[in-house]
């Protein structure tokens, strides 16, 4: 199945990576479909939206990276990846994301649902990825059985689509996001495709307007 901005409402079937607060697009998707597939057999890659995600700041957007123990194998499946103990970056994050956001409207409603994300010490990025991700899904009230994968799927059903690559820092996103309101867009316009807490801290219960 095709990528295509006006093809949310036929997709059936998609198939996703795991992500650190993934962007606005992966929630559209997520949201969208009937079947969601969460791949936890594929290999690891760097700069991805697996242990990354984009906020923005007083300074503009900001990226903040999860630290990850370098694997002595070749390639290592991204379930098995281990979160770095030698860096104090829940402690980093959560100051950048408070400073980012303590004047959002609803940054105080929130804080109670996240902060403890940065308390508890994890060992595995897989962990905390759908941990974060499940919490996000009940702030949204998005109720969505996600299947995780037995093994690497090769897409070979047509009515599945393949966006284990597409939703990628890297690569613009391939759907038009309606704006809403943001703290900085005064000073830098409407910036699109943000992490969703860049969403829910400016919208709130209205969320679900941008996603659905």
């Amino acid at each position: 199945m095709q990528y295509k901005k006006t093809s949310f409402e036929s997709w059936g079937s998609i198939c996703l990576s795991s992500a650190y607060l993934a962007p606005v697009e992966y929630y559209v998707a997520l949201a969208k479909a009937n079947t969601v597939n969460l791949e936890q057999f594929d290999s690891y890659e760097k700069q991805t939206y697996r242990n990354r995600c984009n906020i923005l700041t007083a300074n503009g957007i900001c990226a903040l990276t999860i630290p990850v123990e370098k694997s002595t194998e070749l390639k290592t499946l991204t379930r098995d990846i281990r979160i770095s103990a030698h860096n104090d970056w829940q402690t980093q994050h959560w100051r950048t994301i408070e400073t980012a956001y303590n004047t959002s409207p609803f940054f105080e409603y929130y804080i109670d649902d996240l902060l403890p994300f940065y308390e508890k010490k994890w060992v595995f990025l897989w962990d905390f990825n759908i941990e974060i991700q499940n919490k996000i899904l009940e702030l949204l009230e998005i109720e969505k059985k996600i299947k995780f994968t037995e093994g690497f799927s090769l897409i070979t059903d047509a009515n599945t689509l393949d966006l284990r690559e597409q939703i990628h820092p890297k690569k613009a996103s391939n759907i038009e996001l309606m704006p809403y309101y943001q703290v900085f867009e005064r000073k830098f316009g409407f910036i699109p495709n943000l992490s969703i807490i860049d969403l829910l801290f400016n919208m709130g219960n209205e969320s679900q307007l941008i996603i659905i």
